[in-house]
C-alpha cells in the first residue's frame, strides 16, 4: 500500500507545492505581458524618432486622447466594452484547445439578429425588449459558433478553418441584408432601419455615449470567472484544453465539452454584437464589426486566457484605438501606428509564450 496517499500531512504538502508552482507560473505570465506590453511601445517610439517626431510628445497626446478628459476615458470604456466582450468568446475557446478565430462572424450574427428585431420591438417595455435583444444576439452568436464546434466533433474539420470561412459568410449575410429585405424604409442607403427606442441600452452621463453595456460586459467577464474556475464545466474545459488525451480517460466527454465550449464563445461575440448595436449605432451596416472579432484575438492572448487578464487587455487596446485620433490630431502622426504597436504587441506575447513552454 501506497502510505503516502494515506498520510495527510504529505497530502498538504502536495498541495502546497501545486499552488506555489502555480502562482510562480501566473506571475511570470504577468511579467511577460507586462514586459511585452513596454517593449512594443518602446520600439513604437523608436519608430516615431526615426520618423522625425517627438517620440514624448506623440505619446503623451496617446494618453490624452484615451484617458486626458471625462469623454476621452468614456469612449475608451466604449471601445473597450465590445473587446472585452470578443476577446473573453476568443479566450473561452481557448481554453478549452478550440480555436476559435470566428468571433467577427459571430459579433455579426448577433448584429444582425438584434437588426432584425430591434425595429419591431416598438410599443414593448424596456425591460422586456432589451434584454429579448440582447439574448437574441447571444443566442444567435452561439448557434454560429456551434456549427463550428459541431463540424469539429463530428466531421473532425478544424476549426480554424471552419470558423474563418463562417466568417465570410456571416459578412456576405449582412452585405445580404442591407441591400436587401433588412434595407432602410427609404431604401436610399445600405443599412437597416434604427431600432426602437424601447430596445436600447440606457445611456449613462449624458452628454458621452457611456451606455449599460460597459456594465454587462464586467459582469460578463466575472460570471466567466466562475464558470471556469468553479464548475464542474468549466473544470471540464481547462482539462480537455490541457491534455484531451488524459481528460479522456478521467471520463470527460470531450466531443461534448469542446461543442458546449464553442457555443458559449460564439454566445459571448454574438452578445458584443447586439450590445453594439443596441447602445451605439442603433443600425447595422457593412463594415459594422470594424475588425473588433480580429482584435479580439490579441486581446485574449495578451490577457493570458484568464478573464481577469482579459479585461486589462481590453482597457489597453481600447486606450490604444480611443487616443489613436488624438496622436492624428495634436501630434500630426498617422494614427496607423496605434496598429504597429498593437501587431508588436500580440508578436511580444506569442514570443513570451514560446520560450515559457519551451522552457517548462
Amino acid at each position: 500500500m501506497d502510505l503516502s496517499i494515506q498520510n495527510p500531512k504529505s497530502k498538504t504538502q502536495n498541495q502546497s507545492t501545486v499552488r506555489r508552482w502555480t502562482g510562480r507560473r501566473w506571475r511570470s505570465s504577468v511579467l511577460s505581458s507586462v514586459i511585452a506590453v513596454v517593449s512594443a511601445f518602446g520600439i513604437g517610439a523608436l519608430i516615431i524618432r526615426a520618423a522625425g517626431y517627438d517620440a514624448g510628445v506623440a505619446l503623451g497626446a496617446l494618453l490624452d486622447g484615451a484617458g486626458g478628459s471625462w469623454y476621452s476615458l468614456s469612449e475608451t470604456l466604449l471601445r473597450s466594452c465590445p473587446l472585452l466582450l470578443t476577446g473573453l468568446a476568443v479566450a473561452f475557446a481557448f481554453r478549452c484547445g478550440a480555436w476559435n478565430i470566428g468571433a467577427e462572424g459571430q459579433f455579426l450574427v448577433g448584429a444582425l439578429a438584434a437588426a432584425w428585431a430591434g425595429p419591431h420591438c416598438d410599443g414593448w417595455p424596456g425591460y422586456v425588449a432589451t434584454p429579448f435583444l440582447l439574448l437574441l444576439g447571444a443566442c444567435c452568436g452561439s448557434i454560429w459558433g456551434g456549427i463550428a464546434g459541431l463540424l469539429r466533433v463530428r466531421r473532425r474539420v478544424q476549426e480554424v478553418i471552419s470558423t474563418i470561412m463562417l466568417n465570410f459568410v456571416a459578412i456576405q449575410l449582412v452585405s445580404y441584408a442591407v441591400h436587401g429585405p433588412l434595407m432602410e424604409s427609404t431604401g436610399q442607403f445600405p443599412q437597416t432601419s434604427p431600432i426602437a427606442e424601447a430596445a436600447r441600452l440606457t445611456r449613462w452621463f449624458p452628454p458621452t455615449r457611456l451606455h449599460a453595456g460597459v456594465f454587462l460586459a464586467a459582469l460578463c467577464a466575472g460570471l466567466l470567472h466562475v464558470l471556469l474556475f468553479r464548475t464542474v464545466f468549466g473544470y471540464a474545459v481547462r482539462a480537455v484544453g490541457l491534455n484531451a488525451t488524459a481528460a479522456r480517460s478521467a471520463g470527460i466527454d470531450v466531443p461534448m465539452t469542446v461543442l458546449g465550449a464553442m457555443c458559449v464563445s460564439g454566445g459571448l461575440a454574438g452578445l458584443a454584437g447586439a450590445v453594439e448595436l443596441s447602445g451605439i449605432t442603433y443600425r447595422l451596416y457593412e463594415d459594422f464589426a470594424g475588425g473588433y472579432g480580429y482584435t479580439a484575438i490579441a486581446v485574449a492572448l495578451l490577457g493570458r486566457l484568464h478573464p481577469a487578464g482579459v479585461v486589462f487587455s481590453a482597457l489597453l487596446f481600447g486606450a490604444l484605438e480611443t487616443g489613436a485620433s488624438g496622436l492624428q490630431r495634436t501630434a500630426g502622426i498617422s494614427s496607423v501606428l496605434v496598429y504597429v504597436i498593437q501587431a508588436l504587441i500580440l508578436l511580444f506575447v506569442v514570443g513570451a509564450s514560446v520560450y515559457e513552454r519551451r522552457t517548462r
